[in-house]
């Protein structure tokens, strides 16, 4: 990017805004890429260049941009009711059809939903959930959380704690205490030589076990997991992963959160990646796809194992002391009760299973190339790891194809040398194959920068 001129938006920008995920001192040189609108998979910029999103926002945008009927859902609510709360007994139809819709159509049993803001808040809320329960149940010492590492659950307090990213933690003073991490379930980096893929499956479950047992079992509450591991890679669990690791928290009666923020509405190529799985978590974190990201909200569902004790012991405080001023706002809610409407009626499950085989076949091509190292991925969600001996820091290449495909109109997101996929649902097989041609001919121009 060129520096932005004076007093343009992007000067603007650079000027007053402290951006996400963002290196603070190269954004004063380069300035943003302002995108001013989009429709579909596309988005466009202030210049009047479009892009493929395909990252679909935030792995989120499962609708694609400029659904009429979102737009619509949003002014309905705001003219009704635009704003209420969900505190001390307070509540509104949206609110209470979207906690019915979510609560019926889980995957497992589930007997409340409680809303949040965004994934971060979801998970965040879950661990307090599982302390003041561990409390209730007269198990103070049962605090310990676990999760993965390259695990990725947010960035408020807890849950940035939760993620197993080295950037996530330094300077921040991360993790808070009592925040575990075991094996990484990502087959090629972690396994021994000879190792099969079951066996390496078996050994992370034996890993976790091990953890468990040198923590002592009575001080784990909880196992906090992706059913595909989304910013870390989109690292996909070996065959018999979750088999082998579900039994050992059954074993030492711990219980297991699904974070399916990313897998959530139909990425993987079921409603749920807990589905994918064959998962049986006490908790369920949701957000993104929820409302496509038109508006922020996210959810946590949780069984009656989780909300029976919490209810007992909000009764014996007289108040469970917790809330979101935007906790079920209304026009989230409406905007996530038609996003699933929309989702259910127009068989976008369906149409991920269609997509995907061509989907993930031009993954594997892409992973064919020179540079390439490995193609992974399942539904609609994938990544290509690349390396090259001319540029062996971590990212080097990775960012070099990232802007490669940006300069020619697909956003992506490169997470180390890992080139991420994860275009809007509704994306069509012909739209498939024009964002990885131009992925290839990106790759192909680094190749030939390279040398």
């Amino acid at each position: 990017m060129n520096k932005p001129l004076p007093n343009s938006i992007e000067a603007r920008d650079v000027a007053y805004h402290l951006h996400s995920y963002t290196d603070a001192r190269k954004h004063e040189e380069a300035g943003p890429l302002i995108v001013e609108k989009g429709e579909g998979i596309y988005v466009e910029d202030n210049n009047g260049k479009r892009y493929i999103e395909g990252m679909a926002g935030l792995w989120s945008v499962a609708l694609g941009f400029g659904e009429q009927r979102l737009i619509d859902a949003a002014t309905r609510q705001m003219q009704k009711l635009p704003y209420y709360h969900t505190f001390t007994h307070k509540g509104h139809g949206p609110s209470a059809e979207l906690a019915e819709k979510l609560v019926n159509m889980a995957p497992v049993p589930m007997s409340k939903a409680y809303f949040t803001n965004s994934g971060s808040e979801a998970n965040d809320t879950a661990i307090k959930l599982i302390w003041y329960r561990s409390n209730a149940l007269g198990q103070p010492e049962r605090k310990k959380i676990i999760s993965r590492v390259k695990g990725y659950h947010g960035v408020t307090l807890a849950a940035a704690s939760l993620t197993g990213l080295p950037n996530n933690h330094r300077s921040f003073d991360l993790p808070i205490e009592g925040v575990l991490h075991t094996t990484c379930p990502h087959y090629r980096t972690m396994k021994k030589e000879g190792e099969s893929e079951q066996d390496f499956a078996k050994r992370c479950a034996v890993d976790l076990e091990e953890l468990i047992l040198k923590e002592g079992p009575e001080t784990i509450a909880a196992f906090f997991a992706e059913p595909v591991m989304g910013a870390g890679g989109v690292i996909v669990p070996p065959d018999g992963y979750w088999e082998a690791v579900q039994p050992v928290l059954k074993k030492y009666d711990i219980l297991f959160v699904a974070d399916e923020v990313i897998c959530g509405f139909g990425r993987t190529g079921n409603m749920f990646g807990t589905e994918t799985y064959n998962l049986q978590p006490d908790i369920m974190t949701l957000s993104k796809q929820l409302s496509s990201s038109y508006m922020p909200v996210s959810a946590l569902l949780v069984n009656e194992k989780v909300y029976g004790p919490v209810a007992d012991e909000s009764h014996k405080i007289g108040v469970w002391g917790h809330g979101y001023t935007g906790s079920g706002h209304p026009v989230g809610a409406a905007v996530a009760l038609e996003n699933l409407k929309i989702i259910e009626e127009r068989d976008l499950i369906s149409h991920v299973k269609e997509i995907s085989p061509q989907f993930m076949k031009r993954l594997k091509q892409l992973g064919e190339q020179d540079m390439a190292v490995e193609a992974r991925g399942i539904g609609l969600i994938g990544a290509v790891e690349f390396a090259h001996e001319k540029a062996p820091d971590v990212g080097a290449v990775g960012g070099r194809i990232n802007r490669a495909m940006q300069e020619r109109g697909l956003i992506s997101r490169n997470m180390g040398d890992a080139l991420a996929f994860c275009p809007p649902l509704i994306i069509s097989e012909a739209q498939v194959n024009e964002m990885f041609d131009i992925a290839e001919a990106a790759v192909a121009d680094v190749a030939k920068d390279l040398g």
